[in-house]
């Protein structure tokens, strides 16, 4: 994280049962900065604490984190993200100008190999801020326009929505984005305030190579009469047809996965990837394999090149 334009805040730092050294280390970096939250010389616009907990998953060390919190404005920042200098300064502005949202959100950059791209979402052309409708502007370009590492949420309407739901390892701030949007005003600042780091190891990834049981996806989640909302039946189509390909290739989760993709609403959700599900499973294994491929090949030749 750069140093703050804007600096009335407290920074905690939650271990989430790391095995290396990071907690050692972000003690020592922390304290070189900020003084101890309550401690000696504690600073009364804001400070730094640290708490350790079992591995128990970031909706767990997420909503820990909020109800350790004193501030009425809640940020999340991963360990590999970070904002810039005048994400908060900028974002406080934004809260005054639209004290009635129930969530705020910024631009941001996804990194990856090492170049910035910015991420573009579904607003309009020109748009600069304001309210959003988070389903269907989320649905043009299926790119978040809620990221986690550059959000703001009321702490009021955390404890509201009783936070992140702990069995979901995919897709948790996803629905809680959801929940909070269709009961309350979503803000959007649409300038990149904060940076994605997607250069991490496919394994270590969320969104990486892995295989989800349906408890743990929100996609295999009842959305129950939800469903009837039209914006939100598009978004899940689209978000269903793009993310369910793997699982329906690999025959995992396969009752549930035919479930959902015979609820699908074809006509509306219109995605590229509809072809994917009319083809040969084998012809398509073969194809992502050899895309795959090229795109290992594409980013050996950039770190060679730089």
């Amino acid at each position: 994280m750069a140093v703050q334009t804007f600096r009335e805040f407290e920074l905690i730092v939650i271990d989430d049962g790391s095995t290396d050294k990071s907690l050692a280390i972000a003690q020592k970096t922390l304290s070189t900065v900020f003084p101890p939250l309550g401690g000696q010389g504690a600073n009364p616009l804001g400070g730094w604490g640290a708490v350790t907990q079992f591995n128990s998953g970031v909706s767990v060390a997420r909503n820990n984190g909020v109800a350790l919190a004193k501030y009425p404005y809640i940020c999340f920042l991963d360990a590999d993200d970070w904002w810039a200098p005048t994400f908060l300064e900028e974002m406080k502005a934004l809260i005054d100008k639209y004290p009635d949202a129930g969530i705020y959100g910024s631009g941001y950059f996804t990194v990856k190999n090492g170049r910035e791209r910015k991420a573009v979402v579904g607003v309009e052309p020109g748009f600069e801020r304001g309210y959003i409708n988070y389903c269907e502007v989320y649905a043009r370009t299926l790119i978040m326009p809620l990221w986690t590492g550059a959000v703001v949420v009321p702490k009021s309407v955390l404890v509201e929505e009783n936070g992140f739901k702990p069995a979901l390892k995919l897709g948790e701030d996803f629905d809680l984005w959801l929940r909070i949007s269709l009961h309350h005003p979503v803000v959007l600042l649409n300038k990149p305030l904060a940076y994605y780091n997607q250069d991490v190891e496919a394994a270590n990834r969320a969104i990486g190579l892995k295989f989800y049981n349906p408890e743990e996806h929100m996609l295999f989640s009842d959305y129950g009469e939800l469903m009837k909302n039209k914006d939100f039946k598009t978004l899940y189509d689209k978000l269903a047809i793009y993310s369910l390909l793997p699982y329906y290739l690999n025959n995992v989760n396969s009752a549930e996965v035919g479930r959902i993709l015979n609820q699908i609403d074809w006509k509306s959700a219109r995605s590229d990837y509809e072809k994917y599900y009319r083809l040969p499973k084998w012809m398509v294994i073969i194809y992502f394999k050899i895309m795959t491929l090229l795109s290992a090949v594409k980013k050996k030749i950039y770190l060679h090149r730089n």
